[in-house]
C-alpha cells in the first residue's frame, strides 16, 4: 500500500505491519539523505475518511526520537519532505510508535500510522519538516529528472539490436532528452508552472 523513495536508491515497498494500523520503513545507511518521498502505490487507497500519519525517526544518544512529517491520504497520495534538520533534532512527540526498539545506528525509520482525517487536520508537523518551498522543489526537481533520464537512457539499445514485440511501446531516447530540457527550461523560468 505505501513506498518510499530516497534519492538515487530504489523504491521501497517492503514496510513491516508493526500494530493494526502501523507501518515501519528501515532507511538504511540514512546518514547523508536529505529527502524522503513518501506515496501510496495506488494498489490499496485508504478506507473512506482516514489517511496516514508520517512520522520520522533518527537514533540518537538519548534513545528514538520519533518526529510527526505530515500526512497523506487519498487526496493526497504523496508528499516529499526534507528530513537534513530532523537528525540533528532532538524532539520528540506523542507517537502511536513509542513501544518500538530503537533500530541500529545510521538506520533511520519512516512510520506510517492509519488514523481518522478529522484528526490528521489537527496534528502540526514539525516546522522543519514540512513539505518542500518551491526553492527547494526547483533543485529537487531537476535532480530527480536527471535521475530518471539516466535510469531510462541505461537501457538505450540500437534499433538494429531490438527484437520486435507487437505488446511493448517504445520512445526513442531523443524524444526523453527533448522533453527533459524543456521541462527544466520551464522550470527555470517559472517554478510554479507543473501547478496549471
Amino acid at each position: 500500500m505505501f513506498g518510499v523513495l530516497v534519492s538515487g536508491r530504489l523504491v521501497q515497498t517492503d514496510c513491516q505491519q508493526v500494530g493494526e494500523t502501523q507501518f515501519l520503513f528501515n532507511i538504511p545507511d540514512a546518514d547523508n539523505i536529505n529527502h524522503i518521498v513518501v506515496f501510496m502505490t495506488g494498489q490499496t487507497p485508504f478506507p473512506t475518511d482516514l489517511g496516514g500519519a508520517v512520522y520520522f525517526s533518527w537514533p540518537n544518544a538519548s534513545g528514538t526520537s520519533w518526529i510527526l512529517l505530515g500526512h497523506i491520504t487519498n487526496n493526497k497520495p504523496s508528499a516529499i519532505f526534507k528530513i537534513t534538520k530532523l537528525k540533528e533534532s532532538s524532539n520528540d512527540v506523542l507517537h502511536p510508535f513509542s513501544s518500538l526498539s530503537v533500530g541500529p545506528t545510521h538506520v533511520a525509520q519512516i512510520g506510517i500510522s492509519i488514523e481518522p482525517i478529522v484528526q490528521l487536520a489537527q496534528q502540526t508537523p514539525e516546522s522543519i519538516s514540512t513539505p518542500l518551498s518551491v526553492k527547494s522543489f526547483s533543485e529537487f526537481a531537476p535532480k530527480m529528472l536527471e535521475n530518471f533520464y539516466n535510469f531510462a537512457s541505461s537501457f538505450a539499445i540500437q534499433q538494429s539490436q531490438m527484437t520486435p514485440n507487437p505488446t511493448e511501446t517504445y520512445v526513442p531516447l531523443s524524444t526523453l532528452h527533448k522533453w527533459f530540457e524543456t521541462y527544466q527550461r520551464r522550470l527555470e523560468k517559472n517554478p510554479d508552472f507543473w501547478k496549471q
